[in-house]
């Protein structure tokens, strides 16, 4: 009788979800398509069943209303790594990222619902995981390696604080604080940053490593907290810890107190209807939770099978506004793990390892034998595979995190950061690569370092370090003596401190220069500057650049732009250096997405190919040109409680 009436009431006055269905599918409205059974007589029962329905005085239930529905524009909707789209608070506005083709840069759009186009906003490429502030008016996002905001009107882009690869922020109540994740490493803990921008600062601590011995599992869990969101009231933080299929929801009191684990899954949102919702495995559950205690009521129950979700990040394709409508991308969940492929100048590309595995940051050994890779299975370790023989070999187990392996040389070690010493700061190591004799300690910093590439002699090395004060800066570490004596690491240098963020510093094949990549003018571009000797900078990339690599055959330097690999030919005349225009490497696939903070793909010595990983195709079911809408979405919850 409760269906018979809405649908009544619907036939008779019409309902708001007919004019959202019809313009946004441009569909005929469902009353005009009621089936035969709402002929005059079956009508007019139904509608006197309804006049005397009112004896039980109860409220009717609005049926939802689920529908696909156009982006608004000629693109697809740009999955990467982490949530493509945010609904406004009051369920009006859609933000999303969207990309024009596979060699597009991404960028913000907003559609009103109740339009047919959305509009782009410019200012906002390579934009990832918006969210809206309370009142709807602004837009947070990444990019560039910033947290930043725009208004929902467009305009001037505003950039608050340095975040390398965020991963989720919220707004809270009062408009003042923004809470993010900064980057996605092992260590990375909740920050807060003023809305109008600044320094940020902890929300989370982290325990300190107690013995070696730590449990692994929880190390991975306690270092790994991302996709926040404010609670009502601002009493409290809800994030994820840890990656799946160990994720689990965690609640942070504010301004202190223990944060508690509340629930297992990943992308937990809490809802004005008093429920937690939350994925495992691309299906979408949710379960009653009370505000005031901060914990689950009750037992959790599916309510979406299929929805888009990437297992690595816990980045989810999903949004739900305090009005009650929740919008989503039909798909699977993006497994942990990709194969590596060889590529050519021809494009085509073939399998160098079928097997899976989530690896990052892949160099090749001098002699282009073997691989290194950072190898994220819990936590992150140093690998070596010997890829003619499909052998895989570990080189570092120590409970900490290893990353960003950096053949020497002569191919005898590899240097790698690890936070072994003190917990989230990476300094710098080395170990042998034939697994024998412990890892040296190379550096001692309280600053975040990372290793990038060696000189040709073997006697400096460049890296990254974090300072508070002027950003990622690139560095030199001398390193005195030789194999026979025995090695011994100097005092780091300065190469380039500035206010802009500096990553990935390459070393040319003679030595005599250092490519690196700098977004001074506001993104990401790939920079040469002589390593000894007079000259200055010179711009290299167009339109953007990361993972600045050179050929060891020939005078090129190369370096990746939205998945695309480009190609710079240089000569050197006397003490200059004169790039040529940038031009696409080859018209092959696109590679996985990396930053100039993670390396996914690297050249061989030869200089013919290269190692990559490709990027992850759309899930099958999936319609990135489309997304799908339920409105009052919250009794739909309270429904399939009940069935419960």
């Amino acid at each position: 009788m409760g269906d018979a009436r809405v649908q009544i009431e619907e036939v008779l006055a019409g309902t708001p979800e007919e004019a959202v269905a019809a313009a946004l599918t441009g569909t005929v409205p469902l009353w005009r398509r009621v089936q035969p059974w709402a002929s005059t007589g079956a009508l007019a029962l139904a509608l006197m069943l309804v006049l005397l329905w009112p004896w039980r005085n109860t409220t009717p239930v609005s049926a939802p209303l689920r529908l696909s529905a156009e982006l608004g524009a000629d693109v697809t909707m740009a999955v990467i790594s982490g949530d493509a789209m945010s609904l406004s608070p009051d369920g009006a506005v859609l933000a999303f990222v969207g990309q024009k083709g596979a060699a597009g840069r991404p960028q913000l759009f907003v559609r009103r619902l109740t339009q047919l186009q959305a509009m782009p906003l410019s200012g906002t490429d390579d934009a990832e995981s918006p969210f809206f502030s309370p009142d709807g008016q602004w837009i947070g996002f990444f990019a560039g390696g910033r947290l930043k905001k725009i208004s929902v009107t467009g305009g001037a882009t505003v950039t608050l604080c340095n975040a390398p690869n965020g991963r989720g922020g919220t707004w809270s109540e009062d408009h003042r604080t923004i809470v993010f994740t900064p980057n996605n490493t092992p260590g990375t803990r909740l920050m807060r940053v003023s809305s109008d921008g600044g320094t940020p600062e902890p929300v989370t601590s982290l325990p300190e490593r107690q013995a070696p011995q730590v449990d692994l599992v929880m190390d991975v869990l306690e270092s790994l907290e991302r996709w926040p969101q404010f609670l009502p009231g601002g009493r409290a933080v809800l994030f994820t810890r840890g990656r799946a299929p160990d994720a689990n929801l965690v609640v942070q009191p504010l301004p202190t107190g223990a944060r508690t684990v509340v629930h297992a899954g990943s992308h937990g949102r809490y809802l004005p209807s008093g429920h937690l919702v939350y994925l495992q495995d691309a299906t979408l559950f949710t379960v009653p939770f009370d505000l005031d205690r901060l914990a689950v009521t009750g037992p959790s129950v599916p309510v979406i099978e299929g929805v888009m979700s990437n297992a690595a990040t816990g980045g989810a394709q999903l949004a739900v506004s305090a009005s009650g409508t929740l919008v989503y991308l039909p798909g699977q969940s993006i497994g942990i793990g990709i194969p590596i492929h060889w590529m050519d100048h021809e494009g085509k590309p073939t399998p160098l390892r079928v097997t899976r595995a989530p690896w990052i940051n892949i160099l090749f050994a001098p002699d282009g034998q073997s691989l290194a890779l950072q190898i994220n299975e819990g936590v992150p370790d140093i690998w070596v595979l010997e890829w003619a023989q499909d052998r895989l070999t570990r080189l570092t187990s120590d409970p900490a995190a290893d990353i960003k392996p950096v053949w020497s040389p002569d191919g005898r070690r590899i240097v790698f950061a690890s936070d072994r010493a003190t917990p989230s700061t990476t300094n710098l190591y080395w170990q042998r690569t034939d697994g024998t004799g412990a890892a040296q300690r190379l550096t001692e910093s309280k600053n975040p370092q990372e290793p990038a590439s060696w000189h040709p002699s073997g006697t400096f090395l460049a890296f990254t370090e974090l300072n508070p004060t002027t950003n990622r800066d690139l560095m030199i570490l001398p390193m005195e003596g030789d194999e026979a004596s025995g090695w011994k690491p100097g005092t780091p240098t300065v190469f380039l401190n500035t206010a802009a963020q500096e990553r990935e510093p390459m070393f040319s094949p003679d030595g005599r220069w250092l490519a690196y990549t700098s977004d001074e003018a506001g993104h990401d571009e790939v920079y040469v500057r002589p390593f000894r000797g007079p000259g200055g900078r010179q711009l290299v990339s167009t339109g953007g650049g990361v993972t600045p690599t050179w050929s060891r055959k020939r005078r090129e330097l190369f370096y990746v732009i939205n998945g695309q690999i480009m190609v710079v030919p240089y000569a050197v005349e006397g003490n200059s250096f004169r790039a040529e225009a940038p031009r696409r490497w080859s018209d092959g696939p696109s590679l996985v997405a990396g930053s100039g903070a993670v390396r996914t793909f690297d050249l061989h010595p030869d200089g013919e190919r290269i190692a990559f990983g490709p990027r992850r195709q759309t899930p099958v079911g999936a319609a990135p040109d489309h997304f799908t809408m339920i409105t009052n979405f919250f009794d739909e919850l309270r429904r399939v409680a009940i069935q419960k």
